[in-house]
């Protein structure tokens, strides 16, 4: 069954989704460095590293061996989603009133085997009810941008600051910091719980049906995805996927902290991030007819080459606040155009049987693997980069982020360099 480009139900789906992320990622790189004297958590550099990147591995590795192969052959994919996410919420919520290292990493670990394969489900989900998913899921994805600006705004404007006034430049809407705002952050965790319980309700009662279409042949779906790396296209992407990816999570590691030192206050962080999110938008609305006129190979070289402008934008040394705010703004091209598009691309190259696995494998490289190196990564080059109290300082920063361009330039040439579309001759026959 397809749905047309319109259907409420896909969109709130995307919305909920990326709307319990926000709610406490977009900080974590702040409270869980902060001094407990202060309300923070008081973790290190590495440890905060670890607590971000290795549950994110975890999840992605259990995406394409059991919960992609389970929608694939034997469960409906919104019924699982709902059992997924409720239990997810349970765990963020309890997570919030931990404060030791070891029962953050026992609760995040279970979480995030939960949490990181909704992501895959929901994208296979909406492209199995889109009639043209080249040009309707940009549409339909642009929803969780919008959640993640509405919950990167909402919460640090009514829940972390005071005094609210208007300003020109980014990030426009500034006030005071509440005196316990380092604690009142970890509250975003309580309500992502929360809402991620109530959208595994919404899963169960509100989604479309969507059966597994593998059948009940001996090959099993996992089988079928990783066959795809004999295609040179499938196994390029998912190598320049672990460099992008890599870049991918330092941004959520790093970008907070690095806001802070180069002077933005702690409670207008969430607000200054999501400006990324703002051109996302622009660029989701412009992803299918970028891909159309110019094809995937075109748009995720750019999308590459976005990761590198932006990094080496941070890692220029005395630039006015407003600049490296401004300079997030190009996030949503980095995302929009090599993500969306992959998310795309392996969507239209996969097997039928195996189309949920195929997007849990390409999700294990950006959000398990890399992520996996990245929190090993994080704390060697910070450890190059620190000053002498062991702390990353805007001189150390900027060497930092130089060295992420420079891996986004790797990465943008050997997309450029050795990726073909394998799909284009289907398609023209196609349309």
């Amino acid at each position: 069954m397809t749905l047309g480009r319109g259907d409420f139900r896909l969109h709130a789906m995307m919305f909920f989704e990326y709307a319990v992320k926000a709610l406490w990622l977009p900080l974590a790189s702040l409270f869980l460095v902060a001094s407990t004297e202060v309300g923070g958590l008081g973790f290190s550099e590495g440890q905060k590293g670890l607590l971000i990147a290795v549950p994110l591995a975890i999840g992605a590795i259990t995406g394409p061996l059991l919960i992609g192969p389970l929608a694939d052959r034997f469960f409906r994919t919104e019924r699982m989603l709902a059992v997924m996410l409720f239990a997810a919420g349970i765990l963020k919520f309890a997570t919030s009133y931990q404060t030791s290292f070891g029962m953050w990493m026992a609760l995040s670990i279970p979480y995030a085997m939960l949490y990181v394969p909704s992501v895959s489900l929901t994208n296979s989900l909406a492209l199995a009810h889109l009639k043209n998913p080249k040009r309707q899921f940009p549409a339909v994805r642009v929803w969780g941008t919008v959640a993640w600006i509405i919950a990167s705004w909402v919460f640090p404007m009514v829940w972390l600051r005071t005094d609210l006034h208007l300003q020109w430049l980014p990030p426009f809407i500034v006030g005071e910091d509440v005196p316990n705002v380092a604690a009142r952050m970890i509250d975003g965790l309580r309500a992502a719980g929360i809402l991620a319980m109530g959208f595994g309700l919404y899963c169960w009662f509100v989604l479309p049906p969507t059966p597994p279409l593998g059948g009940t042949g001996k090959r099993f779906a996992l089988e079928d995805a990783l066959m795809m790396l004999k295609k040179r296209s499938f196994a390029v992407l998912m190598g320049v996927t672990f460099l992008v990816g890599t870049l991918h999570t330092m941004h959520f590691i790093q970008s907070g902290l690095f806001l802070k030192v180069r002077g933005l206050e702690e409670g207008l962080v969430m607000p200054a991030l999501s400006l990324g999110q703002f051109s996302e938008i622009l660029a989701l609305a412009l992803l299918g007819l970028l891909l159309t006129r110019f094809g995937f190979r075109r748009v995720m070289t750019f999308g590459a080459a976005c990761y590198c402008i932006r990094f080496a934008i941070f890692g220029i040394p005395d630039l006015p606040l407003w600049a490296y705010v401004s300079a997030q703004s190009i996030h949503g091209f980095c995302f929009a155009c090599f993500f969306a598009a992959g998310f795309i691309y392996v969507e239209r190259l996969a097997p039928r049987e195996a189309h949920h696995t195929a997007q849990t494998l390409f999700i294990l490289v950006m959000m398990g693997v890399a992520p996996a190196f990245t929190g090993w990564f994080n704390g060697f080059l910070a450890g190059r980069f620190v000053n002498a109290a062991g702390k990353l300082d805007a001189a150390g920063f900027s060497g930092f982020w130089l060295c992420m361009a420079g891996i986004g330039l790797v990465a943008t040439l050997l997309f450029a360099v050795f990726f073909r579309d394998e799909t284009a001759d289907a398609a023209e026959a196609e349309e």
